[in-house]
């Protein structure tokens, strides 16, 4: 899934890389754009009242269910805004990713429930260097290494980051497109 509004920025360039290797190396790709298909992040008062309950729940997001269901795996492709996800992004997790979707709740705890998805990756970038981020926890690593990782549980995990973009020269961003290219061809 891709979440920046603007198609001339680095990470439309990532997101490009992303879909043309996985689609080269056979994957059958759903290209979830969630700016150009216009995704709505605002979880509803509604929605939060209907939240456990299940199938119900599923009606605002159902067709973001469906997709999410049919995949093998997901890679996400976002940039790092105030040391988290863009809205939208945040936004799909908070209404998509419910009960019954993505955990299942056991005896108050929670159970992964997309364990279909065997590979998981994130290709973002962050405008400050790697120290700042790690001085405030680097929240969107964790989020997904650990809470998406969680209720994915895949074979195969890979964070993929390119730090101090603000300062990046044409060649690093050149390597990081490369690296993420060939992490795409092994995916």
């Amino acid at each position: 899934m891709f979440a920046h509004p603007c198609p001339e920025s680095f990470s439309a360039a990532l997101h490009g890389t992303v879909v043309e290797k996985l689609a080269a190396s056979g994957w059958e790709v759903d290209d979830c754009d969630l700016n150009a298909e216009g995704f709505n992040p605002v979880l509803t008062e509604a929605e939060r009242r209907g939240y456990h309950d299940e199938p119900d729940n599923l009606g605002p997001v159902a067709e973001y269910v469906e997709r999410l269901r049919a995949a093998d795996a997901m890679v996400m492709v976002f940039p790092v805004w105030n040391f988290g996800y863009p809205a939208i992004l945040k936004g799909f997790l908070d209404r998509v990713f419910l009960p019954g979707v993505s955990f299942k709740l056991v005896d108050g705890k929670v159970k992964p429930n997309l364990t279909h998805i065997r590979k998981l990756a994130a290709v973002t970038t962050y405008g400050g260097a790697r120290t700042r981020a790690l001085l405030v926890g680097d929240p969107p690593r964790k989020c997904v290494t650990r809470a998406v990782w969680h209720v994915c549980r895949p074979e195969k995990m890979r964070y993929l980051a390119l730090y101090d973009m603000n300062r990046a020269s044409d060649a690093k961003r050149a390597n990081f497109l490369s690296r993420v290219g060939r992490e795409m061809e092994s995916f």
